[in-house]
């Protein structure tokens, strides 16, 4: 289980949101933010607060990416072809941690970082340990043999909430690969993402 646990939950509180679509999240009961003003009516928000936002809740699903990973990730999307929004969401798709989530290996994205730093997954074949590491199309993301049998990823896997997307290819319950960049409508979020505005946020 992730030791960020309740940190995670605040956020879903803080966005009004169940950022990661799971049943014990706190918005499920109270759709209000947190503190004794939590109820307090909201006024309308300004636009460099929606970028805000957006940007808050696009980093903060992404797990423990910090603000210097994450600009330098939004960084790297710019000066790619394309469009910008598309291109940080490939990118950020492409971390193991999210691979190794996206596979069902953990019940959540803390706990998938935990995986990883433990050195319990394998990329093609050899360990890493790495949470960010960039997965290429075509790389075999595998559990070590310890991992298997543990009793997080069989709790995982058993989860009805969420599917395997079609990007990442399962070979029997230990072995995905990943097939392709996925786009943004491709990306199984429980929550509407607005990487555009995110782009106009460090655009600014």
């Amino acid at each position: 289980m992730s030791k960020r646990k309740s940190a995670k939950y605040k956020l879903d509180r803080r966005m009004g949101e169940n950022i990661w679509g799971r049943p014990g999240s706190p918005v499920n009961r109270r759709s209000y933010g947190p503190g004794q003003h939590g109820q307090r009516r909201k006024g309308k928000m300004s636009d460099f607060g929606l970028q805000l936002r957006a940007k808050q809740k696009l980093k903060g699903y992404y797990g423990d990416v910090t603000e210097k990973q994450f600009k330098a990730t939004y960084q790297e999307a710019s000066r790619m072809k394309g469009d910008t929004g598309q291109n940080l969401i490939g990118l950020l798709e492409q971390r193991l941690d999210m691979v190794v989530y996206r596979a069902k290996f953990a019940a959540t994205v803390f706990a998938a970082r935990q995986l990883v730093s433990h050195g319990h997954v394998r990329v093609n074949g050899v360990k890493c340990n790495v949470a960010s590491r960039r997965i290429s199309v075509g790389d075999v993301i595998s559990l070590g043999d310890k991992a298997k049998d543990m009793a997080l990823v069989a709790e995982a896997q058993s989860l009805a909430e969420r599917d395997i997307p079609d990007y990442v290819v399962p070979d029997g319950t230990d072995k995905v690969t990943f097939n392709r960049v996925p786009t943004l409508d491709e990306v199984p979020y429980p929550v509407t993402m607005e990487p555009n505005l995110v782009v106009e946020f460090y655009s600014r």
